[in-house]
């Protein structure tokens, strides 16, 4: 049976208001995939599941203070749309960056977040092209591999920083090969959507 709305809204127990602007991105998505290839057609009849569960299991490590977020290769937002509608309903006062390097996925975003009003911005540079800047979280889906991933995250990262990266089930692989270059801590949280993966939960990062 499809993951629908109402078990989304069921098991991530959100407030109306936030279950309505899932419902906006949906249909944004929904709107601008029709343009431009953001997910593929499968992926998207599986929007609930797999792309908002997927993407909001991140908010609950989540402050409750004011934040600030990078979420690279943000794509059609996952799950950088997603941490932007939590800091919203948690404390607008944070702010989520989403980096996007494909002009088209950056305007798409930019209007995302125009719609809905959200604590959040787009960088069209690549990640590596950013000023180095100390973020409380960093974030990713489907971006890199965990080596790669680590450089790209370093220079966004500070003392208190935690990594909060979705990952599937080639992690230990991952974690194998980037412990040669990376001394960090790694939590590995089941994943709700996808039995195979996790969140990969990173912190006191530096390289050997």
């Amino acid at each position: 049976m499809a993951y629908r709305t109402e078990d989304f809204a069921r098991e991530t127990n959100v407030s109306r208001e936030t279950l309505a602007e899932y419902q906006a991105w949906h249909g944004l998505l929904l709107k601008w995939n029709k343009k431009i290839n953001l997910v593929s057609p499968t992926a998207l009849d599986d929007f609930w599941r797999r792309h908002a569960l997927d993407s909001w299991q991140l908010t609950p490590h989540m402050a409750d203070k004011p934040r600030n977020y990078i979420d690279l290769g943000s794509g059609a937002g996952f799950p950088g749309i997603s941490l932007a509608i939590a800091a919203k309903a948690q404390n607008p006062q944070s702010h989520v960056l989403l980096v996007e390097s494909a002009g088209k996925k950056a305007s798409y975003l930019r209007t995302v977040i125009r719609d809905l009003h959200l604590p959040a911005s787009v960088t069209s540079q690549r990640a590596e092209e950013i000023s180095p800047k100390t973020y409380d979280m960093v974030s990713a889906r489907a971006f890199a591999p965990l080596d790669r991933l680590l450089n790209y995250a370093q220079p966004f990262w500070g003392e208190g920083t935690i990594g909060l990266f979705l990952k599937g089930g080639n992690i230990q692989d991952e974690l194998t090969e980037a412990d040669k270059s990376w001394t960090y801590s790694a939590e590995l949280i089941p994943s709700l959507s996808d039995s195979t993966g996790c969140i990969l939960k990173v912190t006191g990062l530096s390289p050997k």
